[in-house]
């Protein structure tokens, strides 16, 4: 076989050539020789250029500096989320850190009967797997795709690395941490006091705000599933968004018609958790 050269590779690079041998093959190990890029998954995209990077959208990197931002490209890959693909999994070692960027993730407990309870959301303001800042070893709780989208995504060793010391993306990691841990307790308060109807309407008030467009797809027992309700209560308050000219939905296909009544019906909570985003982080929720 010949060899390629590292000219014949600057030009693949350039032209955005997707290459498909396995790690190590030749080809690639020149890749990483010449160009100190970290080998993909056989089927990966090549490294992302910081222009391609911001562009995905996660706002919590793109808060990062170019420079800064520029140092974790090779470590950086882009990744196509489906719904319901499993992140990972509670009480499990975690592979990789996802960075949202039009997808959408749900934190879940499971409880012994099968059920499964939404205690947190991840979109574009933030990532996976908090629980790594403070050295976790495996997953406190099981994380699923909720909206199917793209992401960005590390894996955990590089993540623990880029977050040794007083790091930049070590400092906006911990002030999301402190947003999403109020998040996380203003949802037990929501989920005890407030109405389904409010929290229907803040839950799509936040989904709204990840996804860029106004539709998106949702199964009515996804629905129920993270709101923690039986599937017939889901069908009936749709239907009286629907009928009230607030939404549309059919077939799973959610479309938002009227913003304003959805935050008119949201609880507070909405707005409680937005405003500590923005404190901590300069960015919305969701």
């Amino acid at each position: 076989m010949r060899w390629t050269t590292c000219s014949t590779i600057t030009r693949l690079l350039r032209h955005r050539i997707t290459l498909k041998p396995t790690v190590d093959h030749p080809v690639v190990q020149l890749l990483v020789s010449c160009h100190n890029v970290i080998p993909l998954d056989e089927g990966s995209a090549m490294m992302l250029t910081l222009a391609e990077a911001r562009k995905c959208g996660n706002r919590l990197l793109n808060k990062l500096t170019d420079e800064h931002y520029q140092a974790l490209l090779p470590r950086l890959e882009k990744s196509n989320l489906k719904s319901k693909d499993v992140i990972y999994e509670r009480n499990k070692a975690v592979s990789h850190v996802h960075f949202p960027c039009d997808s959408a993730l749900s934190n879940l407990i499971y409880l012994e009967d099968g059920a499964a309870v939404e205690v947190g959301t991840v979109g574009n303001e933030g990532f996976s797997s908090v629980e790594l800042l403070v050295n976790a070893s495996l997953a406190i709780e099981s994380c699923v795709c909720q909206i199917a989208g793209r992401s960005l995504r590390m894996r955990t060793a590089d993540f623990q690395k880029e977050i040794t010391g007083q790091t930049p993306l070590r400092h906006l990691a911990e002030c999301y941490f402190q947003a999403y841990l109020s998040q996380v307790s203003q949802s037990v308060a929501c989920n005890r006091m407030h109405t389904i109807e409010a929290r229907f309407a803040r839950w799509l008030l936040v989904t709204h705000d990840r996804v860029r467009g106004e539709e998106f797809y949702l199964t009515q027992e996804f629905i129920a599933e993270m709101l923690g309700v039986h599937r017939p209560s889901v069908s009936l308050i749709a239907g009286a968004f629907q009928n009230a000219g607030i939404i549309q939905y059919r077939r799973g296909h959610m479309k938002i018609l009227d913003r304003a009544a959805l935050e008119e019906t949201s609880c507070e909570c909405y707005k409680v958790v937005t405003l500590q985003f923005k404190r901590l982080l300069g960015i919305p929720y969701g």
